[in-house]
């Protein structure tokens, strides 16, 4: 089994691929970009399956995901992301993807998944796909929009609540909250997935 992991996180992809290598019995090359992965193609033939990162270089949203399955010649090609949504998801799939993978996924999980696309079958996550998008990006405030803008900064808790003239404490709770909504586990977690919405 032939697999293409493009991502530009380099722990993120040497890990997927190490993963696949040692336990799946996979040959796995890796690309930092779609340009280069599309290069990769191009010059080595189709994969078996590729993941490809839904927000790096050379994606523009889902119509990177639209020229590899071009390009790889009708073989299974799948979304990985860190952060997304169901109906992001869902598009992907209408789309031709093979499926979604967090990038979260256990090492046997992953290994299942990418056999289960590589027999023609379509793969997400069921507790993933089951949960409902009310509290996506669209529920948050304009003062949420403001604090998850120093949050992507990197500011801290006093720094924003300086620039917003609001206590410290009260940008406290306005992080808590657009955490929660956008179910994020952390601050950094939230400014990821800001990243990956556009959001900021």
């Amino acid at each position: 089994m032939r697999v293409l992991i493009a991502d530009d996180h380099d722990l993120v992809r040497e890990s997927i691929a190490t993963v696949l290598i040692a336990e799946g019995n996979c040959e796995a090359a890796t690309a930092g970009s779609l340009f280069e992965a599309l290069e990769i193609v191009q010059k080595e033939g189709t994969f078996d399956l590729i993941l490809l990162d839904y927000n790096m270089p050379g994606m523009c949203g889902l119509v990177g995901l639209q020229s590899m399955i071009a390009v790889n010649n009708t073989k299974p090609v799948a979304l990985i992301s860190g952060t997304t949504t169901k109906i992001l998801a869902e598009e992907a799939i209408s789309l031709g993807a093979a499926g979604f993978v967090p990038k979260t996924l256990g090492a046997k999980s992953m290994i299942c998944a990418a056999r289960f696309m590589v027999s023609g079958e379509i793969y997400a996550p069921f507790n993933f796909m089951r949960k409902t998008d009310d509290n996506s990006n669209h529920s948050l405030t304009d003062r949420e929009h403001e604090v998850l803008q120093g949050i992507c900064r990197g500011q801290s808790n006093k720094e924003i609540g300086n620039d917003c003239q609001l206590g410290e404490a009260t940008i406290k709770l306005h992080a808590k909250t657009l955490s929660r909504k956008l179910g994020a586990k952390n601050r950094t977690h939230a400014a990821m997935i800001a990243r990956d919405l556009n959001l900021v």
